[in-house]
């Protein structure tokens, strides 16, 4: 799970990375709220661990901006303030909980786990384009017409994924080192050409009449080609 932590207060948002991190999340954080607006945007995050009183733009219109770009990632909201009016705006604001400054660990993990259940509640265990299949749970490829199987590894998956929700549209190596690797990585362009490298093996080798498109100093795509 994938959680992008918005808090402009360093040393809670470094506890809050801390004790996500022991659960073994992947952790990004900012400080302010265009920064956070930016980040959940990509759509990358399972969860999104937003503060009221942020710089630039509060949580509030950060949680509505989501919501009106159609970025359904939970929000669980933050404040140091308990006040009823406060909830009740965050929560038209499209956060999906609240939690009042200061909480516990124990209860922080529970909303968490909470908000990531009911995100699953509708589950896509299936991706295709074209005779390609990608089982999500397992991380098998396959192709419809030739029966053949390869299962790829956790950077191929994420790769494969990104590609297939937008199929036939030019993703920028820039975003696809966003999202695959993260916004703190040290990936460069040099791994994304490597991954989509190994990527265009395991298609060819199940035999799927789908092709990893080079589009030069744009990015990438998929497209269908002959059988």
């Amino acid at each position: 799970m994938r959680i992008l932590v918005v808090e402009d207060e360093k040393r809670l948002s470094d506890a809050l990375c801390h004790i996500l991190r022991e659960q073994k999340y992947m952790v990004d954080a900012v400080g302010d709220g265009d920064a956070g607006y930016d980040y959940a945007k990509s759509g990358i995050y399972d969860c999104v661990i937003l503060d009221i009183m942020l710089p630039n733009r509060n949580g509030f219109e950060v949680a509505s901006a989501l919501r009106r770009d159609k970025i359904g990632t939970p929000i669980l909201m933050l404040t140091a303030r308990d006040a009823i009016p406060d909830k009740v705006k965050g929560l038209d604001a499209g956060a999906d909980d609240y939690m009042t400054k200061p909480f516990s660990p124990d209860e922080l993990l529970a909303r968490i786990r909470v908000l990531s259940r009911r995100r699953g509640e509708v589950v896509i265990d299936e991706m295709a384009f074209g005779n390609l299949v990608f089982a999500v749970s397992s991380c098998v490829l396959s192709c419809r017409e030739t029966g053949k199987s390869i299962r790829l590894n956790f950077k191929e998956s994420e790769l494969l994924k990104l590609l297939l929700a937008r199929p036939e549209i030019i993703l920028s190596k820039e975003e696809i080192i966003n999202k695959v690797w993260g916004y703190d990585s040290d990936a460069g362009d040099n791994n994304v050409e490597a991954y989509v490298s190994f990527l265009r093996k395991k298609i060819h080798f199940v035999g799927a009449a789908v092709e990893i498109i080079s589009m030069k100093k744009l990015g990438y795509k998929l497209e269908r080609t002959a059988c």
